[in-house]
């Protein structure tokens, strides 16, 4: 059995931990004898749980020296699961402790199923709160929107602060990145919530049927036209009107569609009369549209009408660890609807997750997930659920302790920086505030070779 989790066990009597050194060997056990080196290796282990004996030197017949420990354990690193372990006649000490924010207490003598028992216990629900903490901070301020890599944070962030504007939006990037969610959740955050939100593709429909769609028709204005129509602009009224796919807006059209966002007035097939409508108007699109306006496939003064603000959408490959963020919600949400007992994702579905290059976005995740959910024979998903046993080139792993997060963010400030000051080390630490010799030293700390070859 692979090793579940990072133990710490606090114990003066070395004949304990030997014997739980033999006895706890699905985890990865790290020992302190006294308050001082527990502290210490608090701080450089970062376990999840903590066995701790309140009988601690200088006066092992105390628990006042353990109870020490507790309380400097737990605010130093107050997610840490710390089963406290007492003699026979010190139940009431051991209840204390539980007061004081133990997760559990034991009592001597050490029995091996019970410890096991209790340590995988309190790493399960170590890892299910922690899973509730990520899943907390994935939640923008924007709501329907996922996520807490810098990428979608800059692009939630704009888009609320223009929600409550009327200003006219262009949502850029590619299929499946969610340009809809971002859509709704402007309408959502805007003074126009409680009107309608009206969307349309304006790929998806013929190009003879999408006019009507938009302006609707007269009663007798087409063959066919048996009655009055009143197209999506005009139902959108006093609300939002999403145009998916602008970019695939027939030239025609985009003469028509102009002259109302400027004048704010349509008129359906077949009419006669100007109607006024009030809408606030979102666009989107995977197209590259300064190209279509340069080959003179999509008009100019509309683009700068439909783009007051642009906001770009990344792609989930640039979303660092969002793919997990993100599949945990549709995994949650799934699992209710199929009423299935799947609650998570194996390592190996992770890491494999995190290998994928997800050229279909967010829309190929969630179809990976919905049928994962589905397929699972077990409580959870692996890598052949989601059909993803053969994955690219790997992506760095989740990371589970805050010493890895600090790592790898101030590895990925280095080459940024580095790549910023185009391959000068002095401009790089200039960037970075720190000294050239400083910045060699993280370097080699984080085993970044390649930089120094390039210099």
């Amino acid at each position: 059995m692979s090793k579940k989790g990072k133990v710490l066990v606090v114990d003066d009597d070395l004949g304990i931990q030997k014997q739980l050194k033999w006895a706890l060997t699905d985890f990865d056990v790290t020992f302190a004898s006294d308050r001082p080196s527990a502290i210490s290796q608090l701080r450089r282990v970062e376990p999840s749980v903590v066995t701790l004996d309140l009988g601690l030197p200088p006066d092992p017949t105390n628990a006042s020296e353990g109870l020490l420990a507790l309380q400097e354990i737990l605010s130093l690193a107050p997610h840490t699961k710390v089963i406290v372990v007492t003699g026979n006649n010190e139940k009431q000490i051991a209840l204390d402790a539980v007061k004081l924010g133990a997760y559990d207490f034991y009592q001597k003598p050490i029995d091996s199923d019970i410890i096991n028992l209790l340590i995988e216990r309190a790493l399960s629900l170590a890892e299910l709160e922690f899973e509730n903490r990520m899943l907390g901070k994935a939640q923008t301020s924007m709501g329907r929107i996922v996520g807490n890599s810098d990428a979608i944070v800059g692009a939630s962030r704009k888009a609320e602060k223009i929600a409550q504007t009327d200003i006219s939006i262009l949502l850029l990037g590619e299929s499946g990145t969610g340009k809809e969610v971002f859509a709704r959740s402007i309408h959502e955050h805007s003074n126009r919530k409680d009107e309608p939100f009206i969307a349309i593709n304006c790929a998806s429909i013929p190009e003879n049927l999408l006019e009507s769609e938009l302006f609707g028709h007269e009663k007798g204005s087409f063959t066919g036209a048996n009655k009055t129509v009143i197209g999506k602009i005009e139902t959108a009224q006093k609300g939002t009107l999403f145009l998916d796919e602008i970019g695939d807006m027939p030239m025609g059209l985009q003469a028509k569609l102009l002259r109302f966002l400027q004048e704010r007035v349509i008129e359906r097939i077949g009419g006669r009369n100007e109607i006024p409508v009030d809408v606030r108007v979102i666009c989107a699109t995977h197209r590259d549209i300064p190209e279509m306006v340069k080959d003179q496939s999509f008009r100019e003064d509309l683009f700068y009408r439909v783009g007051e603000i642009n906001i770009m959408i990344p792609p989930l490959k640039d979303r660092d660890d969002d793919v997990v963020l993100l599949a945990k919600t549709f995994l949650n949400m799934y699992a209710q609807d199929y009423k299935s007992s799947v609650k998570g994702f194996s390592q190996e579905a992770i890491n494999a997750m995190l290998n994928h290059s997800w050229p279909g976005n967010i829309r190929e995740l969630q179809n990976k997930i919905k049928s994962a959910v589905v397929l699972a024979e077990g409580s959870y998903v692996d890598a052949v659920d989601l059909d993803l046993t053969n994955t690219s080139a790997p992506k760095e792993e989740l990371v589970f302790n805050l010493r890895e997060v600090r790592e790898n963010a101030e590895s990925k400030a280095i080459r940024k920086a580095y790549h910023q000051a185009e391959q000068n080390m002095s401009k790089a630490a200039e960037l970075l505030g720190v000294t050239r010799p400083t910045l060699y030293s993280l370097i080699d700390k984080y085993h970044l070779e390649d930089l120094k070859n390039n210099t």
